[in-house]
C-alpha cells in the first residue's frame, strides 16, 4: 500500500515526479475501492498544505497554479481506479468573473484549489451577467455563490446580481463570497455579499467554514 503521508507531504511539497512516480506505483497495484479512497484524500490533504504555505507568504500564485495543474495530472493518473469512487463532494459552488470583467487567474487558481478540497464547482467562465448567475443557481442549488473581479467597475457587477438573486428570491439560501484587487471590507457591505477575499487559499477556508 502506498505510503499516504509521503503522498501528502509531496503534493504539500510540490514535487511533481514523485507524486506522479507513486501514484503510477499505486495504480499498477491494481487497488481497492477503499484504498483509491485514500489516496484521493491525502491528495486533498497534500493541497491543504499547499493553501497554508500560500497563507504564510511560502508560496506564491505560481505555486498554486501549478499545484493545481499537478493535481488534474494526478487525477487523471487515478483514473482507472476511482471512476466508482465516492469522491464525497462537501458541498457546490457557483463561480464567475462578473460583467464586464474578463481577469480569470485568481478564479482559476480558487476553482482548482476548491475542486481539490472535494467541492463541485460550476465555472461560469468571465464577464458573465447577472442573469447567467440566476440561471445557474437555480439549476443546481449550490450553497455558496463565488464573484470574482479586478477592475473596480465589477463591484457594480457584483451588487446588481446580489439585487437580482434577491428579486429572485435566492439569496437567503446562499452564501456569497466576492473576490480580487477592488474588494475591501467596505464594499462587501455595499454589495450585500457575506465574505470577501483577495487570495484564493483563505476564500477557500472560508467556503470550508460555512459547511462545517
Amino acid at each position: 500500500m502506498i505510503n499516504l503521508n509521503s503522498l501528502t507531504q509531496a503534493v504539500g511539497d510540490l514535487e511533481d515526479q514523485s507524486v506522479m512516480s507513486l501514484l503510477t506505483e499505486f495504480v499498477a497495484t491494481n487497488p481497492s475501492q477503499e484504498e483509491a479512497q485514500k489516496v484521493v484524500d491525502a491528495c486533498q490533504q497534500g493541497m491543504d498544505l499547499v493553501g497554508d504555505l500560500f497563507e504564510k507568504n511560502i508560496y506564491f500564485v505560481g505555486d498554486l497554479i501549478f499545484a493545481g495543474e499537478m493535481l488534474k495530472n494526478a487525477i487523471d493518473v487515478l483514473k482507472p481506479v476511482i471512476s466508482d469512487v465516492n469522491t464525497q463532494k462537501i458541498g457546490s459552488i457557483v463561480i464567475g468573473t462578473v460583467q464586464g470583467d474578463l481577469h480569470d487567474i485568481g478564479k482559476n487558481i480558487f476553482v482548482s484549489m476548491a475542486e481539490a478540497a472535494g467541492f463541485e464547482v460550476y465555472d461560469l467562465g468571465i464577464d458573465v451577467a447577472p442573469a447567467a448567475f440566476v440561471q445557474k443557481v437555480k439549476e443546481v442549488k449550490p450553497q455558496i455563490i463565488g464573484m470574482s473581479g479586478v477592475l473596480t467597475l465589477a463591484l457594480d457587477s457584483m451588487k446588481n446580481t446580489i439585487q437580482e438573486l434577491e428579486e429572485e428570491g435566492l439569496k437567503d439560501s446562499l452564501k456569497i463570497i466576492i473576490g480580487g484587487n477592488p474588494v475591501t471590507e467596505e464594499a462587501c457591505r455595499n454589495v450585500g455579499a457575506d465574505a470577501f477575499t483577495t487570495n484564493a487559499a483563505e476564500g477557500l477556508k472560508i467556503c470550508q467554514e460555512w459547511l462545517k
